[in-house]
């Protein structure tokens, strides 16, 4: 039995709601079509989507509840290979790259010595996670698999997305752009933020953490003329995390890191509230960079007395500092 027959047989034995059955043939089609065009043999990758369903059905009977602090989860199934398995046909290898070795070295010196590291970095697709490990997985395999990614409501309830997610050591947070919606869950939206900073903090006094955090508080997307934007970085944001790694015993160093895999998984062309988003998979080059440690105390701007203003010169230098790294990347097609 095919994938398709499968999925309308669990539509009909009503274990999948129509949504989830049209958008799961929807992602499926679209990620079939986008192997032959590249001539890969698409039933060699049969076997991810029959087990893509069965955790999506299990998701909608019986759903996964995500604690503050996630980590990632292995055994019995190994959610992280599955994310690394799904994503890996639809990245071309060949045309990629990863830049700032020295950097990523010196990351790792610090890591081991018990010190943190706090990536400030651009978000393009869901699937992010899964690109980076992929990509800092032959030299870094060690940072890849224990990176800690800030993350927002929808990865940890979209059925679609849970099992990927599963596979990820994850901050969940509730962002500002969602914590009203719907208005009478905020003041409990509020208290899990609060339980999931406690826990970072504790993270962060343990020593020898990368977290990864996109200041923009959402998906970079594309202009008026179809070319993609890094977003904006949130001031807020980005102090309340500076504030929090100045309290722990352990030193914090931040760094830039600039992502483009836009091409993969491009998200809805507007900001959707609610939950189910079609997925429309291409093939492609993807980009890391990681660039210098950021001098948070001698930004331009930190003598300012406005404490507005001050956060506002922080918060552009430091996606400038992106956008300087992303603007190397070779985008051309």
């Amino acid at each position: 039995m095919d994938f398709l027959q499968q999925l309308q047989q669990s539509f009909s034995k009503g274990l999948l709601p129509e949504k989830y059955h049209h958008l799961l043939a929807q992602f499926y089609m679209s990620y079939c079509e986008t192997l032959k065009m590249h001539h890969i043999d698409t039933a060699q990758y049969q076997p991810i989507f029959q087990k893509f369903l069965e955790l999506v059905e299990r998701q909608i009977k019986d759903p996964f509840v995500f604690a503050p602090y996630h980590e990632q989860i292995l055994s019995p199934f190994n959610h992280y290979q599955f994310g690394l398995d799904f994503i890996k046909p639809l990245i071309d290898i060949e045309h990629s790259s990863v830049k700032g070795h020295d950097h990523l070295a010196e990351i790792e010196r610090k890591l081991k010595a018990g010190e943190n590291v706090v990536f400030l970095a651009n978000h393009q697709i869901e699937a992010d996670p899964q690109v980076i490990s992929v990509l800092l997985g032959s030299k870094y395999p060690k940072l890849a698999q224990e990176l800690i990614f800030v993350a927002g409501e929808r990865v940890i309830t979209d059925p679609l997305a849970v099992p990927f997610s599963m596979g990820c050591n994850m901050l969940c947070i509730y962002s500002k752009r969602y914590i009203d919606h719907p208005p009478e869950l905020k003041t409990k939206k509020q208290l899990h933020n609060k339980k999931t900073m406690e826990l970072m903090s504790d993270l962060l006094r343990e020593g020898g953490h990368a977290i990864y955090v996109a200041p923009s508080g959402g998906r970079d997307r594309t202009d008026e003329t179809g070319t993609v934007q890094v977003a904006p970085f949130d001031p807020q944001s980005i102090e309340m995390f500076y504030l929090m790694t100045q309290k722990a015993n352990n030193p914090t160093s931040f760094y830039p890191m600039a992502l483009f895999t836009y091409d993969l998984l491009p998200p809805p062309e507007g900001i959707q509230v609610e939950l189910g988003e079609a997925r429309k998979t291409k093939r492609g080059r993807v980009h890391l960079a990681i660039g210098a440690q950021i001098p948070m105390e001698n930004i331009p701007g930190n003598d300012e007395s406005d404490k507005r203003k001050r956060r506002e010169f922080r918060a552009h230098f430091i996606w400038s500092e992106v956008c300087k790294e992303y603007s190397h990347f070779p985008l051309s097609k």
